[in-house]
């Protein structure tokens, strides 16, 4: 069965998504700066293995809605958006497997709502519970002296889409390209998750090389779709760390308990800096089936190592109770 596209309404917005298969759902949820297409090589391998498997633009990105207001991107409206898609699909439950940003929507949404969601896998970034001291504290603690972390950069509207907007596609090269296992910089080189005093995130970026993963047709494919819509609807993610904090208070410490899995990059800072999230796992995950790092991998995981990605995701999805 080829892949097919269409819209879902959800909460009066519509979700554009890409659906393969039949079988039980499986909902992939991708992460910052991409789109559906990062699953393009998820989707027939799924299919391929008995799953409805459906891709969505999360909503401000490609075809979906891009609600005006910053504060429709916080965590408990794209949970939202997730279960509505369930729901549109014709469908009680579902698998939720989540990328980058993605994953931690896919996190949210089995916590918050573990009647829709009955497993979730996350890839890259790790599952860390609500807790500690506000975000952008803690991010404006990561600066010093002459550097900004990213976060804080993105935070700050109308910032970022300066430095990107003017040149779409070749931001995103050099930005996919800092954090891909084959092209990121070498040790001692200017990290490209920092800002330095009075610069850009692209000075730091590697240059004149594509990583493997991503051909020029690829390329155009992101390129053109944030050329159109534009970056706030992607970067309000960030801007909305703080209000997630407040809105998920009681949450605390939250562990999801659902069937889990996690795969991360080895060379992937989300998978260095948060190794101790990772580590309290048999706490904070007690579902959890497997948790895998990928050697030499950097933080497009899915589509860096895609047959590995793939194989690990079939295994998993095979040994879950049935629907």
């Amino acid at each position: 069965m080829a892949a097919r596209h269409r819209s879902v309404v959800a909460d009066g917005r519509r979700i554009h998504l890409v659906e393969q298969g039949e079988g039980p759902l499986v909902l992939l949820v991708h992460g910052f700066p991409e789109c559906w297409y990062s699953w393009r090589h998820q989707l027939p391998a799924l299919a391929a293995a008995g799953y409805r498997a459906v891709a969505v633009d999360v909503r401000g990105y490609g075809r979906s809605s891009g609600p005006v207001a910053p504060d429709a991107y916080r965590m408990t409206e794209l949970v939202a958006d997730n279960a509505e898609v369930v729901r549109s699909l014709g469908e009680e439950s579902a698998v939720v497997v989540g990328h980058d940003w993605g994953a931690a929507v896919a996190a949210n949404s089995a916590l918050l709502r573990p009647e829709v969601f009955r497993a979730v896998g996350l890839l890259s970034v790790p599952y860390t519970p609500r807790g500690g001291p506000r975000p952008s504290d803690v991010f404006a603690g990561m600066s010093g002296g002459d550097e900004e972390f990213y976060v804080s950069y993105f935070q700050e509207r109308g910032r970022a889409e300066a430095e990107i907007e003017p040149d779409v596609r070749g931001w995103l090269a050099g930005f996919y390209g800092a954090l891909s296992g084959d092209t990121m910089p070498g040790p001692g080189a200017p990290d490209p998750h920092f800002v330095g005093k009075g610069g850009t995130l692209r000075e730091r970026f590697p240059a004149g090389r594509l990583p493997g993963w991503l051909g020029e047709r690829d390329l155009d494919v992101y390129a053109g779709e944030f050329e159109r819509t534009g970056l706030t609807g992607a970067l309000n993610r960030y801007r909305n760390m703080d209000r997630d904090w407040e809105d998920l208070a009681a949450y605390d410490g939250a562990p999801i308990t659902q069937p889990s899995l996690f795969v991360g990059g080895g060379l992937d800072a989300s998978t260095t800096w948060l190794a101790d999230a990772i580590e309290a796992y048999p706490v904070t995950l007690p579902g959890l089936v497997s948790a895998h790092i990928l050697d030499g991998c950097g933080h497009w995981i899915q589509q860096e190592r895609p047959d590995e990605v793939n194989r690990l995701l079939v295994d998993w999805l095979a040994a879950l109770p049935s629907a």
